[in-house]
């Protein structure tokens, strides 16, 4: 494969109504079929009105700017200093929403195009209707990544290619069957595309030419297949929002018990990570004996359903009124521990005789 970047020179200032396939046609005169069109996304929203006037310094900027960021926003990610990192309306995960100030004029902010996979679809459609141009259309924003310092370029919107090449069930020079490996081509195609169109030369467009041999048919499902699904995100907040959320939520936590059998190993684990943070003389015993178990929920009326495993807490003696009170602190920060490993507990009257001890079934 032999792959040419070639800039498309001459675009100029692009206003809201401007026609994009008739000024990229006018500056590349010699697009042919197959080409693959990179281009940035400022430019379809200026062309689509994507814009917001607002102050040009001053408070009053920031202030209209955070409004906008907000409108902007679906959830925060995470946020350091002015610094936000924020999901938007699209799914897409990067600072300021994709917000930007730079090559338009001080009083106005460009925003990202509403659906950058329909903006593709309809500067494709334009090409190929009036001009018999057979061409795939990237959509482009830059953004970080994480872990990693610098900027690249990545495709927010495509039509006329697949947004992955999905190497799954091929097998590799060593007879390796290939399991996960999925390529985001049109993320490395819209990076390729960012080395010749910079970020201060006004070259808004760029054509990669030779990486396909034809387009698609359709225009297929767009760059949407990029983002990730919720529920597959192993890393959907910050850390230190991770951590906050964490503790917000073992500050709420409810009585409960899981169906399955606790994990023992889990249960030790929480009595350990807790172990040098409790008053001392305060003991947690991970109850394994089948013989003092059962003896222990023989006292208890109303035994919980689902639960598997039994943990006894003492208190230091002797049992004031504040050693109790740093006793209850002590319980909460073990079912804290549980429920960090997964765990879900109830708390059960003590054992008759024992009015400061404490059993929790898991």
């Amino acid at each position: 494969m032999r792959l040419e970047i070639l800039p498309v020179l001459g675009i100029g200032h692009v206003s809201e109504g401007d026609d994009l396939a008739a000024m990229i046609t006018a500056a590349a005169p010699w697009l042919r079929d197959g080409d693959v069109l990179v281009v940035t996304s400022k430019i379809v929203s200026k062309a689509e009105g994507r814009l917001v006037d607002v102050p040009a310094d001053g408070p009053e900027r920031l202030a209209a700017r955070a409004e906008v960021l907000a409108a902007e926003t679906a959830r925060v990610v995470a946020t350091r200093g002015a610094t936000r990192i924020v999901q938007t309306h699209h799914g897409f995960v990067m600072a300021s929403a994709g917000i930007d100030a730079s090559n338009v004029d001080k009083t106005r902010l460009v925003l990202l195009p509403v659906d950058p996979d329909a903006s593709a679809r309809a500067l494709r459609a334009a090409l190929r209707e009036r001009y018999g141009l057979d061409v795939a259309v990237i959509i482009s924003d830059t953004m970080g990544r994480p872990w990693r310092n610098g900027l690249t370029d990545v495709a927010l919107g495509v039509a006329g290619m697949d947004a992955i090449r999905d190497h799954r069930g091929e097998v590799d020079p060593y007879g390796n069957e290939l399991e996960l490996t999925e390529m985001a081509v049109v993320d490395e195609l819209a990076g390729a595309g960012e080395l010749i169109k910079g970020k201060c030369d006004q070259v808004p467009v760029a054509v990669v030419r030779g990486y396909l041999a034809t387009t698609r048919g359709d225009d297929g499902i767009g760059a949407k297949a990029l983002v990730r699904d919720s529920s597959l995100d192993l890393f959907s907040l910050g850390t230190a929002e991770a951590r906050a959320a964490g503790l917000a939520d073992a500050a709420r936590l409810t009585d409960g018990t899981a169906t399955a059998p606790a994990d023992l190993a889990a249960v030790d684990r929480a009595i350990a990570a807790v172990a040098d943070a409790v008053a001392p003389g305060t003991v947690f015993t991970h109850v394994t004996d089948p013989e003092v178990r059962e003896r222990l929920v023989a006292t208890v009326p109303d035994w919980p359903a689902g639960a598997t495993t039994l943990v006894l807490g003492s208190p230091a003696t002797p049992v004031d009124p504040f050693g109790l009170v740093r006793f209850g602190a002590d319980l909460h920060r073990l079912r804290a521990a549980l429920a960090a490993e997964g765990l879900q507990s109830t708390l059960l009257p003590p054992p008759p005789g024992t009015p400061a001890a404490a059993l929790l079934a898991l």
